[in-house]
């Protein structure tokens, strides 16, 4: 039995997160936008048109506090709020031109990040890694999927 909270797949990952999100923060922090509003531009680059609450909930955060930030994004041009077709009630989020601008700047530095935090891992082992990083997302989708509904059938 592991008791080394160090050596634990769940704490490794974390702190590897962890140290993902700071770095890339502090490389960031001259483009202008927070944190949060990095987050919020990347899901919206891969899920333009989302929802405010499809927003809140990918970024873990209560629909308050999505709605200031939206607030503040499109105060700085770079999200706008269009009506959904289907529903008046529903507005959409959809990046605008200067949002693009951003979003490449901070591509730019995740691509420098990925490679320096592969540096202490052999080139042939990098595939590998990310195939086995997949395995794990996969699996824990399911484990947790499964505990969701035993959870709500009990």
């Amino acid at each position: 039995m592991i008791t080394d909270a160090r050596v634990t797949i769940g704490f490794l990952l974390n702190d590897v997160a962890r140290q993902f999100r700071a770095t890339f923060e502090l490389k960031a922090r001259g483009i202008g936008v927070t944190q949060q509003q990095w987050r919020a531009l990347f899901y919206l680059s891969r899920c333009d048109g989302s929802t405010q609450t499809e927003l809140a909930d990918a970024l873990e955060v209560e629909r308050i506090s999505a709605g200031r930030m939206v607030d503040k994004m499109v105060d700085s041009g770079f999200v706008e709020r269009r009506a959904d077709p289907s529903d008046r009630r529903v507005w959409r989020l959809h990046l605008l031109p200067p949002a693009y601008e951003i979003i490449s700047k901070l591509n730019s530095i995740s691509t420098e990040l990925d490679a320096e935090a592969l540096e202490e891992i052999p080139a042939d082992k990098r595939q590998e890694l990310l195939v086995l990083l997949e395995r794990m997302r996969e699996g824990l989708k399911r484990v947790r999927a499964d505990s969701e509904t035993r959870r709500n059938v009990a």
